[in-house]
């Protein structure tokens, strides 16, 4: 199996609310086995048209496990948080396997 990450670019309308789906979303990804690579810190896009706004890049054990913890009844409760509150794009990327 190799690991995987969730890359996400999260535009919040509403900091109150990023705030509350950010005190929580650690713990619910710790849960499933994932960890910060990057959360929010600066960006610089070298190339192309790419909109940065709040970047973060978790890592899990595989993307199933990825995808677990994505449709998870705990990360559910939280996720509106999130979507009825920002712009995001939140994509599931495959590792590269150790050699």
């Amino acid at each position: 199996m190799t690991q995987a990450y969730v890359i996400a670019n999260v535009l919040f309308t509403d900091p109150a609310k990023a705030q509350q789906y950010g005190h929580q979303i650690a713990e619910v990804i710790g849960r499933y086995g994932g960890h910060y690579l990057a959360r929010g810190g600066q960006t610089e896009v070298a190339e192309g048209d790419w909109k940065t706004h709040y970047v973060t890049i978790v890592e899990f054990a595989s993307v199933e496990q990825a995808k677990r913890w994505y449709e998870s009844p705990e990360y559910a409760a939280i996720k509106p948080l999130r979507v009825e509150n920002s712009e995001s794009q939140i994509v599931f990327v495959e590792g590269v396997a150790a050699s």
